[in-house]
């Protein structure tokens, strides 16, 4: 059986797709499973275990210059590339217009069907074309998980009861070197109000390698370059910002780390996916939604307004600790 999945972005929500493939997996032998993303995304949807192929597209780049030539060479490649296999299903998990627009020119298998949301679940984005665009629109608890929910989906799309266990089936690189001393901080967001204060860091930092650890500091863009550097800067010479890295160069850095401090952001959920001892900071009540699932034990998330503290974050930190 041939299945697609079509979920775009954004990088957690690429994260959160991946323990409905494992279901697939699972539940079907012969489940031949593709994948359609961002580019951008591609590095960590290859990491995932049970994709046979990802196809990369650039919709965000493309809807900045519909016309151009070199725009339309490029979709032309992309659909072809996409049109090459026929699929038994096509499942867009994302649920927007871009999303239903690549599940539309997906070609089918004789007997295929596409399967999309047939509403809005709370906290997420929903476009009506999803379900237009559909032969099977699936009703979803609205008051659900972003992993539930995708993998709700798929169940029911396939016509089997999601398992009782979870998997991400995210896997590194096993050349990566691992450093059991190293923790990494993610203080990056693509919201500022979703942010930790400096400060906050910088203190937790320095209980850190006071305990003999190491700080290492990511980041996706100048802005959280120059916020590691002045961090790195504060701790000294036990706090380390890492170069601009992949998306799959950095899930490799990111495993072979003692474990994750992060804010509400698309690092912080690879963590969770790999498993490692983590802390997720967040500002807003919604780790219901996107945070580490119940029970929490090596994963946990924190969660005060306007922030939490640094001793709330030190002890669930303490907590994860123990849960290894």
């Amino acid at each position: 059986m041939k299945i697609l999945i079509v979920k775009l972005s954004s990088l957690g929500d690429v994260v959160h797709a991946m323990p409905a493939v494992q279901d697939i997996r699972a539940a079907r032998a012969d489940a031949q499973i593709d994948w359609v993303t961002e580019r951008g995304f591609a590095p960590l949807a290859q990491r995932c275990d049970g994709v046979r192929r990802v196809i990369a597209c650039e919709l965000r780049r493309w809807r900045k210059a519909p016309l151009a030539a070199q725009t339309r060479a490029e979709w032309r490649s992309f659909r072809e590339e996409l049109r090459s296999d026929s699929y038994d299903a096509v499942i867009d998990l994302q649920g927007l217009t871009k999303s239903a627009l690549v599940a539309r020119v997906a070609r089918l298998a004789p007997a295929g069907k596409r399967f999309a949301l047939a509403n809005q679940t709370e906290g997420s984005s929903y476009e009506a074309p999803t379900r237009w665009v559909a032969d099977v629109a699936v009703r979803i608890e609205p008051h659900v998980h972003a992993i539930t929910r995708s993998r709700e989906l798929c169940a029911k799309a396939l016509g089997y009861l999601p398992p009782k266990w979870m998997r991400f089936g995210l896997h590194s690189s096993d050349r990566a070197e691992v450093d059991t001393r190293c923790i990494a901080f993610v203080h990056g967001t693509s919201r500022d109000d979703k942010c930790w204060p400096e400060t906050h860091w910088v203190e937790l930092g320095r209980r850190l390698i006071a305990e003999g650890h190491t700080i290492g500091l990511p980041h996706g863009s100048e802005g959280e370059r120059e916020r590691g550097e002045r961090i790195a800067q504060a701790l000294g010479i036990g706090a380390q910002v890492w170069p601009r890295l992949d998306l799959g160069q950095l899930t490799d850095r990111l495993a072979a780390c003692a474990g994750v401090i992060g804010v509400d952001s698309g690092l912080s959920h690879i963590a969770v996916a790999l498993d490692l001892p983590h802390v997720q900071i967040y500002n807003f009540d919604t780790a219901w939604r996107t945070g580490p699932l119940p029970p929490q034990g090596r994963q946990r998330a924190v969660f005060a307004h306007p922030t939490p503290t640094v001793d709330a974050v030190w002890q669930a930190w303490a907590l994860a600790q123990a849960s290894r």
